[in-house]
């Protein structure tokens, strides 16, 4: 059976358990490479400390519009990433590493790591193609990985993943791209692909806008003088009379510059973010800059 990414889950899932690579694998090299990687990924994380400044990438592109208004204009962050925010970062990238290596290891070809992209001046960098198809790859919560595993996610996509990859491949004029994804809270794996040619398929329509259009209207968007309108207004909290912020607001660091009334109520299954309180909560109330 020839080696294809609608294989590439099972193929993986069978070096995993069998601890045999592929008969065409030079296992020492890609261990080799494998280490490598990670040696390159701690020294940038903790000696380089790179840090990419650029306001506009190909990876952001896709954010909602208000996001990336803020982003690009400087506006001051309601809270910062907390160490086990960042630890969570640093272990995802080791994540992808890893599945890079497992990619190789089953025979799957992989190619155009980090390679250069670019759609009307905005530039990126793509995470590979793998057997010849432009494909991100993604460690995700079981709530997220549930999306790439049923083929939603164009129809739920906060950080903007589809527009991210779409410009990637439209840059190196294919239309056909997908992820890898591992569900990093119990390792299951899955390949969503998407095929923009593909007029039945029940996203066609959310995949058939020109990412050239979005790149142009992005950069003339964030030059405005004040940011676009609101991405979600504020939900009712129950019947209690409250309102709190949408969960796309609750993950926003820019929380505070869009609803600065946002009062923080810490709750056993995490903080809730009020915009009104007409009924105060019985639970502990902590600044919106130590939320963790």
């Amino acid at each position: 059976m020839s080696k294809n990414v609608f294989n590439l889950v099972g193929d993986i899932y069978k070096v995993i358990e069998t601890k045999r690579p592929d008969s065409s694998v030079d296992a020492e090299a890609e261990i080799e490479k494998f280490g490598e990687a990670i040696k390159a990924l701690m020294h940038k994380e903790f000696i380089s400390r790179s840090y990419d400044s650029r306001k506009l990438r190909l990876s952001n592109i896709g954010r909602d519009d208000r996001f990336l208004w803020h982003h690009y204009n400087g506006t001051k962050k309601s809270d910062k990433l907390q160490p086990h925010t960042l630890l969570k970062f640093l272990y995802g990238h080791m994540i992808e590493e890893l599945l890079l290596f497992l990619t190789r290891m089953s025979g799957h070809t992989v190619t155009h790591e980090q390679h250069p992209c670019e759609i009307q001046g905005i530039r990126g960098s793509m995470d590979c193609k793998i057997d010849g198809v432009t494909t991100d790859i993604k460690s995700c919560s079981t709530y997220a990985f549930k999306k790439f595993k049923d083929g939603t996610l164009a129809y739920d996509d906060p950080f903007g993943y589809v527009a991210q990859i779409k410009a990637y491949a439209a840059s190196e004029g294919e239309t056909k791209y997908g992820w890898l994804a591992m569900d990093k809270q119990n390792g299951h794996l899955t390949y969503l692909m998407y095929d923009e040619e593909d007029t039945q398929a029940p996203v066609h329509e959310k995949l058939s806008y020109d990412i050239n259009d979005r790149a142009l209207y992005v950069q003339d968007m964030v030059q405005l003088p004040k940011p676009p309108v609101h991405c979600y207004e504020p939900l009712d909290d129950g019947k209690s009379g409250n309102k709190k912020l949408a969960t796309g607001c609750s993950y926003c660091s820019y929380k505070g510059a869009c609803y600065p009334e946002t009062r923080v109520f810490l709750y056993s299954t995490g903080p809730k973010f009020l915009t009104e309180v007409v009924n105060e909560p019985k639970v502990p109330e902590i600044p919106l800059h130590e939320v963790s």
